[in-house]
């Protein structure tokens, strides 16, 4: 009879990948080895892993893309958090909140966790340093490149220290990745508008590493909802 409390093979993916990026050993921008690697490596069929790999997908972890080449395979996107904001990312998955509202959210926010952050002595952008890092990589696709551009905006607002707003913005991120994704494709000159947001977030961290409350905030805002009017979507406010 088989033992029902042993893990199921795709659950041995899971923790594997999870104890990964727990340890650091991955980290946002790092890519996976390829399924035929993970699963020779950990004894399973591929289609375990792939199993385990949606899972991650749909908790906003890692990103997939099919083909080959570079940009094949699964980008690791955010580093694991709690149970709380899984649960509040699956909820505006499914609930499909209004774009409006996600923006509007977002920028009260953004600004506010921003401002406290440079205000703090003890301040420290080092983790969204290393996702603009990323960002700067040649080759990205919009989807890659966005999706780290969301991992950027949560690293600054988990910096400030405040977890329920750290929470709330993990659980938005499915929403802020859809419409962004979306807008990307009404931009006429994606490398130029990419080129704009990476000067952008450099402005935005060095506002807040020179203890410019006020520059960060007003950067924040004018940089979320300028890209939301270039997607030519109704302004928010």
């Amino acid at each position: 009879m088989a033992d029902r409390s042993a893990p199921r093979a795709w659950q041995v993916v899971l923790e594997h990948i999870e104890t990964e990026l727990r340890a650091g050993r991955v980290v946002p921008g790092d890519r996976l080895a390829p399924e035929r690697e993970l699963a020779t490596q950990l004894g399973v069929g591929r289609s375990s892993v792939r199993e385990a790999l949606r899972v991650l997908e749909v908790l906003g972890l890692l990103r997939t893309a099919t083909g080959s080449g570079p940009s094949a395979g699964a980008m690791i996107v955010a580093a694991p958090r709690g149970g709380l904001s899984a649960i509040l990312r699956l909820q505006v998955a499914a609930n499909g909140f209004p774009v409006d509202d996600v923006v509007r959210t977002r920028v009260v926010l953004e600004a506010a966790a921003l401002e406290d952050l440079a205000g703090d002595p003890h301040r420290d952008t080092a983790s969204a340093a290393a996702v603009l890092d990323a960002m700067d990589a040649p080759g990205l696709a919009p989807a890659e490149f966005l999706t780290l551009d969301a991992r950027f905006h949560l690293a600054l607002v988990e910096a400030s220290g405040n977890v329920v707003a750290s929470a709330m913005m993990e659980g938005l991120r499915t929403a802020i990745e859809s419409y962004v994704l979306a807008g990307a494709a009404a931009m006429s000159d994606w490398d130029g508008t990419a080129e704009r947001l990476r000067a952008e977030h450099r402005a935005i961290v060095s506002a807040i590493d020179d203890a410019d409350g006020e520059a960060a905030r007003r950067l924040i805002c004018g940089h979320i909802t300028r890209y939301y009017d270039e997607a030519g979507l109704a302004h928010p406010f």
